[in-house]
């Protein structure tokens, strides 16, 4: 039987199926988690993609934090088809990452970000500043993020413990146990 394509992926993307292996610890066999994980179900990164890796789910959440709050806002900001913002909306609000409340004029719903989705906002930062170095031609214009005094907001650079920037080089992934 073969694997239907999740919506919104292109052709080439593989296929996502749950597997089975061995635990690694007590040499038991399991099934990951759900047939919708990408990859290893005990990375953070893979779990994430899960939740915010297609297009429109981050650009939602960059909007949200940019002040749009009505469906109407973010179909007008983000040019997306109604019936794929309403999924995506729908699967934040699942997910914790927006809430709906009543909107001023009492007459429609506004979405909201919670504080999951307010700590996306190092992963938008970081984004939007990696597009600024590498999408863009030297001296094509582009938005830019300003901080509250006006001021252009200074690159994300990690940190370790020592005050030491960090980077792909200088750090490793410990697996789960």
């Amino acid at each position: 039987m073969m694997a239907r394509k999740p919506p919104d992926t292109p052709d080439s993307a593989p296929a996502k199926t749950a597997r089975t292996k061995t635990n690694r610890t007590d040499g038991t066999a399991r099934t990951d988690r759900a047939a919708s994980d990408w990859t290893d179900p005990d990375c953070p990164v893979a779990r994430t993609l899960d939740l915010v890796g297609d297009r429109w789910s981050l650009l939602v959440i960059r909007d949200a934090m940019d002040g749009a709050a009505s469906f109407t806002d973010f179909q007008r900001r983000t040019g997306i088809a109604r019936n794929i913002l309403t999924d995506r909306l729908r699967k934040l609000l699942t997910h914790g990452l927006l809430v709906q409340r009543p909107a001023p004029s009492g007459r429609r719903q506004e979405y909201v970000l919670t504080d999951a989705g307010r700590d996306l906002f190092p992963v938008i930062l970081t984004l939007r500043q990696w597009g600024e170095r590498h999408a863009f031609a030297l001296g094509e214009s582009h938005s830019v993020l300003l901080d509250r005094h006006g001021t252009p907001v200074p690159d994300l650079t990690p940190v370790g413990a020592d005050g030491a920037d960090l980077n792909s080089d200088t750090t490793h992934v410990q697996r789960a146990a």
